[in-house]
């Protein structure tokens, strides 16, 4: 009676982790009144004068200045899409429905493709600040495929000297906080690690020892020095430094204040059921499909710190 013994299989299929989308929505900057469509949308921003502080002469009439020519920010928009095709084999094969599962998968797609290419705009703001041989350091000229420093070491983790340099120099920039006075951040876990650790009067962990220890029950940072943290794996990471630091993971923290990124949209990610075309009706096509772009749209509004984690170094 071997045979009237059969292996059993779970009919219902749970999905990959997954981590919450996030940084599109740091785009709050969009285009009022466009002219007409086009590939492509062009900012403008007006300048103040320079401030007038010398006093008038009663019989002298002052000499004209000019308005400053406006500054402007282009957003170039592309097409972003990703099918799939469900053969009818696979409907009919399958020991569970998967039509459902495919059109959830196709739609998570979408949200996490865009946000990675909204990610790739914000990490390549030009304000950096980089811990390097336990030297915290800021600077205005960074890229994304150039880091400023190439001495970082396994030992440069977050601190709150990095938390609170980033809210000082976005209050000195004239940047206006997202959340009632307090800035935007996303940190990866395992820098939130490194600065929930930190102990000193001047550090995160001893004040929330005595004035707020729900905090640390609940394992999150919440408002500090000036911003609301967020934690997400979703934030960059790699061992992509220069000359001497090929070994060391280096890991991307974002701050943000509004209008740090802007947002054109031609046509709204969406998803898209193909046309059955095949002579036997056999392929049915499924994918996302949207026409949009990104820019910053004020470097001042946006910083992104440069450390490693104590936890996960290479």
């Amino acid at each position: 009676m071997s045979n009237a013994v059969q292996t059993a299989y779970d009919k219902t299929f749970e999905f990959a982790l997954r981590s919450q989308p996030m940084f599109r929505a740091v785009a709050d900057k969009r285009p009022v009144d466009a002219t007409a469509p086009g590939g492509s949308i062009v900012l403008e921003r007006y300048q103040d004068l320079a401030t007038a502080t010398t006093a008038l002469t009663e019989t002298t009439d002052p000499d004209s200045v000019a308005v400053g020519n406006p500054t402007t920010v282009t957003i170039t928009l592309n097409e972003y899409g990703n099918p799939v095709l469900r053969t009818r084999k696979l409907f009919l094969y399958s020991l569970t429905d998967v039509d459902p599962a495919i059109a959830n998968i196709v739609a998570f797609n979408a949200a996490d493709s865009v946000d990675t290419i909204v990610q790739t705009v914000l990490r390549s703001g030009t304000n950096v600040i980089q811990r390097k041989a336990g030297t915290v350091s800021y600077v205005t000229n960074g890229t994304a495929t150039t880091p400023v420093g190439t001495t970082m070491a396994a030992t440069d983790s977050f601190n709150s000297a990095i938390a609170r340099l980033a809210t000082a120099k976005l209050r000195a920039n004239k940047a206006v906080p997202r959340k009632g006075s307090l800035y935007w951040c996303a940190i990866h876990p395992e820098v939130s690690h490194d600065l929930r650790a930190e102990t000193g009067a001047a550090a995160w962990r001893d004040p929330h020892n005595y004035s707020a220890a729900g905090n640390i029950w609940a394992g999150e940072i919440g408002a500090y020095e000036g911003a609301f943290y967020i934690e997400s794996p979703r934030c960059y990471n790699a061992v992509d430094a220069g000359t001497g630091d090929n070994t060391v993971r280096r890991f991307r923290t974002y701050y943000a204040g509004q209008q740090a990124l802007a947002e054109a949209v031609a046509d709204e990610f969406h998803i898209v059921a193909g046309p059955i075309v095949d002579k036997l009706a056999r392929f049915r096509p499924l994918g996302w499909y949207g026409v949009a772009g990104w820019a910053r749209y004020r470097e001042e509004a946006l910083i992104r710190a440069e450390t490693t984690s104590t936890i996960n170094a290479s």
